[in-house]
């Protein structure tokens, strides 16, 4: 994964993708990056700019996973040692319609789809389906909705947002009428079993400046300003060094189970998706009950980005490179929409009234390590 070492950074700088950023992500970004260029060695100098930093040795923040090597290759991206976050070749990786097969009969298939990821991953994942039309929705709603309710899944929305559960085949049209077909043409859909009872484990790793940290950890809901239920942070316990060092832990048996289907996942992609490169990668994995009563786990989706618990990664990071002796941490990321009291030695990265969400709060907190806590 880490490939050869690159060398030195002089200067950290973030990276516009696609994607629009609220402001409160873009002031954590430029956090996390004044840290992680500390740990570098290296300075922030804010947003990139082709026209100034042509030629300087970089190390880049995307905003989201990098599609496409000629994008790596333009920005002299080789190695996981050059960027916090994921290339890969097509726009479907970077987005849960990874996690799951096409119909057999499917209608539309995009370019670089790979079946034999399925089937190394297929103990790693939920029961569902990946479409990039109507038509295809409309099937594999009905064929899942035969077992019990379905979610519907918009794969650029984040934090949970704009996902349904419907248990008919009026409410399965009514939530694909809502989709915008031309970004589910490109980017995909998925329609997956609806679970009860659902405990999201986040299972990761990173590797910045010479350190890999690996963890498990998990994620919690909050009411956005709307009334809206969405992420509302992470709980991490973090081990210095790979999966290896996470697994040699007294973990709970659904804790280990999530660690093997997080490897399982994450080894398929590597196996199958020969130019994937990703310094950090971040999986929820989702245990709970299916309508028959069955208790499920599997992989939602992937994070080949900067991400919800990228606080709480870089935080330990920190932690990890002023004491070279230390071997585990805690560390958390929160974030709170509304009015709040901040807990004391809160680590603050955004607090204010942000023009896309309203009033919210982020911060950061570590503690040591207590597998009882």
């Amino acid at each position: 994964m880490s490939g050869s070492r690159s060398t030195a950074k002089s200067e950290v700088v973030l990276l516009a993708t696609h994607k629009k950023l609220a402001t409160h992500e873009t002031v954590v970004q430029q956090a996390l990056a004044r840290r992680i260029a500390k740990l570098l060695g290296a300075e922030f100098v804010g947003a990139y700019d082709p026209a100034l930093h042509q030629g300087h040795s970089l190390y880049y923040i995307p905003s989201d996973t990098l599609i496409g090597k000629h994008s790596g290759d333009a920005l002299n991206i080789r190695t996981v040692d050059d960027f916090f976050g994921g290339l890969i070749d097509f726009p479907f990786m970077a987005t849960k319609a990874i996690s799951h097969p096409l119909l057999k009969d499917a209608t539309a298939r995009p370019d670089g789809w790979s079946e034999r990821f399925f089937e190394d991953a297929a103990d790693a994942v939920l029961t569902g389906f990946s479409v990039f039309n109507e038509a295809d929705a409309q099937r594999a709603g009905r064929l899942l909705l035969k077992a019990g309710p379905v979610r519907v899944k918009p794969v650029l929305a984040t934090a949970g947002r704009g996902q349904v559960v419907v248990t008919s085949e009026a409410e399965l049209q009514q939530a694909i009428d809502a989709q915008d077909m031309s970004e589910v043409e490109e980017w995909g859909l998925v329609l997956e079993e609806d679970l009860k009872d659902v405990i999201t484990y986040s299972v990761g790793q990173v590797q910045v400046a010479g350190m890999t940290v690996s963890y498990h950890g998990t994620q919690s809901l909050t009411e956005d300003n709307n009334g809206e239920q969405v992420y509302g942070g992470s709980q991490l316990w973090l081990v210095r060094g790979g999966y290896d060092e996470l697994l040699k832990l007294d973990l709970e048996d659904d804790v280990r189970r999530s660690v093997t289907q997080a490897m399982t996942y994450e080894n398929a992609a590597l196996d199958c998706f020969p130019d994937f490169l990703a310094s950090r990668r971040n999986y929820d994995i989702a245990h709970g009950t299916n309508a028959r009563g069955q208790v499920c786990s599997g992989v939602l989706e992937q994070s080949w980005r900067i991400g919800g618990a990228s606080p709480a990664e870089v935080e330990a990071l920190v932690a990890f490179a002023a004491d070279p002796q230390l071997q585990r941490i805690k560390a958390s990321s929160h974030e709170i929409y509304g009015p709040t009291t901040l807990p004391a030695h809160a680590h603050v990265l955004y607090e204010g009234d942000d023009p896309d969400v309203g009033l919210i709060s982020k911060f950061t907190q570590v503690q040591p390590y207590d597998r009882s806590q």
